[in-house]
Order: C-alpha cells, then sequence, then structure tokens
C-alpha cells in the first residue's frame, strides 16, 4: 500500500506546446497525516532566488522559479494551490471559487535537495488543507525572466480554446483533470474531515 504513487509530467507549455527541455515529474503518494508531493525538477535559477527564507512562506511566490499543484474539488470550486521554489521557500493558499484567496501562506513541511542543474522538493500535504470531495487536478511550472518567461502545465488549454493575445492562466479550472486517489488509497477509502473547510461552511452558513 505504501509503495503506490502516481506521476505526473508536466511536458507542454500552457498553451499546450512541447518544451525544449528535461521536464519536470510530481508524484503523490501517502503520507503518515496526507500527500507527499515530491518535485523532480531542472533548475534554472532564473530569477534569482527571493528574499525571503527557506522553509517558510513567501507571498507571491508566483513571480519566482515555482513548480505549482492544484487541487480541486469541481462541484465546490474549492481548491489547494501549492507552490514549492527551488530555493526553499514555498506558499499555500486555499481558495472558494475561481481566484479567490480565502486563506494563505499556510504553514508547510518542505525539504529541498538542489544540485547544479536540478533539484528535488519533497512537501507533506495535510488532510486538513484538502476541500471536500477533492476529484481534479493541475500541475504547472514557471522559470524564467521578462520576455524569457516560461509558463509550464501538465493539462495545458487545448489549442482550439486559445484566444488572440491571451495570457497565461492557471485557474482555467474546466480544463483540469481527475484525480483518483482511491486508485492510491484503495475503494474505501474516504478523505478525512477538513477542520479549516469545514470552519469556511460555518462561516457561511
Amino acid at each position: 500500500m505504501q509503495d503506490l504513487k502516481m506521476e505526473f509530467t508536466v511536458n507542454h507549455t500552457w498553451d499546450g506546446l512541447p518544451l525544449s527541455h528535461e521536464p519536470i515529474t510530481i508524484g503523490l503518494k501517502l503520507d503518515s497525516a496526507g500527500l507527499l508531493m515530491e518535485v523532480n525538477a531542472p533548475f534554472f535559477n532564473d530569477p534569482p532566488a527571493p528574499l525571503g527564507e527557506a522553509g517558510k512562506p513567501f507571498s507571491r511566490l508566483w513571480d519566482y522559479e515555482v513548480v505549482e499543484a492544484f487541487f480541486l474539488c469541481d462541484r465546490t470550486e474549492q481548491y489547494l494551490e501549492v507552490e514549492l521554489c527551488p530555493h526553499g521557500q514555498h506558499l499555500v493558499l486555499l481558495l472558494s471559487g475561481r481566484r479567490r484567496v480565502w486563506k494563505e501562506a499556510l504553514p508547510l513541511e518542505f525539504e529541498v535537495t538542489r544540485m547544479k542543474t536540478k533539484w528535488e522538493g519533497r512537501a507533506h500535504l495535510p488532510w486538513n488543507y484538502f476541500p471536500p470531495c477533492t476529484n481534479k487536478f493541475n500541475a504547472f511550472a514557471i522559470h524564467g525572466s521578462g520576455e524569457e518567461r516560461i509558463y509550464e502545465a501538465l493539462h495545458p488549454v487545448p489549442r482550439h480554446e486559445l484566444q488572440e493575445g491571451q495570457k497565461p492562466d492557471f485557474h482555467r479550472l474546466e480544463f483540469f483533470k481527475d484525480l483518483d486517489l482511491k486508485g492510491l488509497m484503495g475503494e474505501d477509502w474516504k478523505q478525512p474531515e477538513s477542520n479549516i473547510w469545514k470552519s469556511l461552511a460555518n462561516e457561511m452558513d
């Protein structure tokens, strides 16, 4: 049971073009109280490191070099966004509705191993952060500066859906794909309840 792992390879730009570098892989496996997210990625060191302490949340981390994973419940449009930086900073957001951040900079246990041209990250995502009935997923990566900035997606916007002048947008929830956590946990598994998301439901009542 412990060895089951889902693996995803990000090998397109956000708008569906093939990449010219080694792709990023993201693995998900069972952790003691949630999911372990493992990242294996090329290290571009561009832009330079954020001026924040490694191991701590960093606001607007998406302006730097990052790998991101989004876990969505498509019925409620509630989702968890996890951003990991090769320099050790992270940003965890909970969103209720498209782009509507409800909680941010949540604590995260995250370790990075960085080599000259690649990096590996391990983040422990507690079930408490996952919205009820999480069933969709997408992953992204960003690096480069200025005109050279590159936005990548596991499930890109399909080419026929692109509009002229469209900018990269990671919150196109309609293009996320199924995430079958029971495949990882077993058919009888039920997603543990989250006090955090429950408190939102109480606020809305």
